[in-house]
């Protein structure tokens, strides 16, 4: 009697279970699929459950997802991260094991969800946020996208030397890590971007400093088979200027941008011409205007005639655009409390994330629209400080 009851129990789960996988009713769920697929994944979210497992699903288009860069904030940041043989089966949550970590938010259910833990590899990467020596001071991590992917690309071990021999990506396709092509002189405060697939090195300082690796320039070609993958060496710079800390280097309409201090600071700025391998001085108005922490739109697009830069104030709190044709920067939010003390941004898919509040807030313009606006402000997780920011598909399942 127990047997036929526990049957008609399985049954009838087994009943609800088909009954919930009907997208529409009626219809059958291919056709169905086509249907939902034009809508906006948080519309489906927000009706019912089988539509909201159908967003993560491979039959519907990936939407894209917050994907940040995090060191602990707490007092065993002064460790150095160590992805090796002892903790490769820790999470990422572990604050004995891990002062850096990756996190995806999902901007539908406003979820945080760690990534899976870099690949081993020998030796073994260590990289330091932190340092008890220079409390005041954040050691650089420096990432970048390309081809929707996200790239490490420099950082510096406990010892104070470069902690990456070769660049370590994620690619949220297949939801796995991977190395690229070993540098020919690992580094550390360099500038890097991408364009078109390309990842660009500039400058940057080696296990000491070094004439030719601060006046280096290098471009990898990440569309190549990775049995091809190679550094090739370009035109340098003239000086080595750009290599006494991390700097920021942006691809603007087919040119690599280049700045050698933060801030408001005097500052010095170059030009790279992706296309004719030649240098060239920055114009004047994008100099000047150059306040704080900047990005393009060039991460998430290879529309170069379409690209737009975008810089915050991290004084005024202010968002500017810059606008070649006059060279000035437009203001398109004069000051607003939430970007001040700027740290890093990202432009993708029309919005400015920006990190602020010492690493704790992330906050999110929207640019697509006049005027533009805050329209969201997101804390991230627990005793977590973001370091950088990236706009990528969300992970495939």
């Amino acid at each position: 009697m127990k047997e036929d009851a526990l049957k008609c129990v399985k049954i009838q789960h087994h009943d609800e279970e088909n009954e919930e996988q009907i997208l529409i009713p009626g219809l059958p769920n291919h056709l169905a699929h086509l249907c939902l697929s034009n809508l906006h994944p948080s519309l489906l979210y927000r009706v019912c459950k089988s539509w909201r497992r159908l967003i993560y699903t491979s039959f519907f288009p990936p939407f894209y997802c917050l994907y940040v860069v995090c060191s602990r904030n707490s007092s065993t940041a002064a460790t150095s991260t160590s992805y090796n043989s002892n903790n490769s089966t820790s999470t990422n949550n572990s604050i004995s094991t891990s002062t850096v970590e990756f996190f995806c938010l999902d901007p539908i259910s406003s979820k945080w969800t760690p990534l899976p833990n870099p690949p081993t590899s020998d030796p073994p990467i260590r990289i330091l946020r932190h340092h008890p020596s220079f409390i005041s001071r954040s050691l650089s991590i420096q990432s970048l996208t390309v081809a929707e992917r996200m790239i490490l690309i420099a950082a510096t071990t406990h010892k104070f030397l470069p902690a990456l021999e070769r660049p370590l990506g994620f690619d949220p396709s297949c939801n796995k890590w991977f190395f690229g092509p070993n540098l020919p002189t690992p580094r550390r405060w360099c500038g890097s971007s991408a364009v078109n697939g390309n990842v660009y090195v500039a400058s940057g300082m080696g296990s000491a400093y070094h004439g030719d690796v601060a006046r280096s320039l290098e471009k990898w070609d990440v569309k190549e088979k990775v049995d091809q993958w190679k550094w090739e060496k370009l035109k340098g710079l003239k000086d080595g200027r750009f290599c006494r800390e991390f700097v920021d280097a942006i691809v603007y309409r087919g040119k690599l941008c280049m700045v050698n201090i933060k801030g408001r600071a005097v500052k010095q700025g170059a030009v790279y011409d992706v296309t004719t391998d030649e240098w060239g001085e920055m114009p004047k108005g994008m100099l000047e205007g150059w306040t704080g922490p900047s990005s393009s739109s060039t991460t998430t697009t290879t529309i170069i005639d379409e690209s737009e830069m975008y810089v915050v104030d991290e004084t005024k709190g202010s968002l500017s655009k810059y606008v070649s044709e006059t060279d000035q920067w437009e203001e398109l939010i004069e000051s607003c409390d939430d970007l001040k003390e700027a740290e890093q941004i990202t432009v993708g898919r029309g919005r400015v994330c920006v990190i602020c509040g010492r690493g704790r807030l992330i906050v999110v313009v929207d640019v697509s629209v006049t005027p533009a606006n805050v329209i969201r402000v997101v804390s991230t997780p627990p005793e977590i400080e973001a370091i950088a920011l990236h706009i990528l598909p969300r992970v495939s399942v």
